[in-house]
């Protein structure tokens, strides 16, 4: 059943307040794959934070050209289009689309919007193979804990040498 100018406002509305909150976003084509795996797809992104969200194309680029994005908007999106919405992680929806992509070959990326730009599909998975906040985050504290432990490990041998020449 077709839906009402009421209904399709509203999902812009949504779309639009989805664009003014997001670190990121990606669109993919999900055509041809199988309602289950969409499913298992939408609850990886509740485990992330992502917001899943599918729309006519012409209802997102609208949104997408009311919030400041024209290029993105005279872009051709080719078959049903679902977008994945980011508003923590700016690399979690690349990331969890190019994990699925590689179960479901039918899957293809068609762009995304990162730190306010529109990025091609090239781009969007550079971008999905960067490790995620939590683990460069560990990265991080382990770079920053193994230079202390040296320092420890050298002063204690200092100490038990000293004892040692003491005795």
């Amino acid at each position: 059943m077709p839906k009402t100018k009421s209904q399709k406002t509203e999902i812009v509305k949504k779309l639009e307040d989805d664009i003014a909150r997001m670190k990121a976003a990606v669109m993919f084509n999900f055509s041809g794959i199988p309602v289950k795996e969409i499913n298992k797809l939408r609850d990886d992104c509740r485990k992330e934070g992502l917001d899943y969200l599918v729309a006519k194309k012409t209802l997102l680029k609208r949104a997408l050209a009311a919030k400041g994005f024209p290029d993105v908007a005279g872009k051709d999106f080719e078959g049903e289009i679902a977008a994945l919405f980011s508003f923590d992680d700016e690399v979690a929806p690349a990331r969890v689309v190019a994990t699925f992509a590689k179960e479901n070959e039918k899957a293809k990326f068609a762009g995304g919007i990162f730190q306010g730009v529109f990025i091609d599909v090239q781009k969007v998975l550079e971008l999905s193979k960067i490790p995620s906040k939590k683990e460069l985050l560990a990265k991080v504290v382990g770079c920053l804990s193994n230079p202390l432990s040296g320092i420890v490990l050298v002063l204690s041998a200092i100490k038990e040498n000293k004892e040692k020449a003491t005795v």
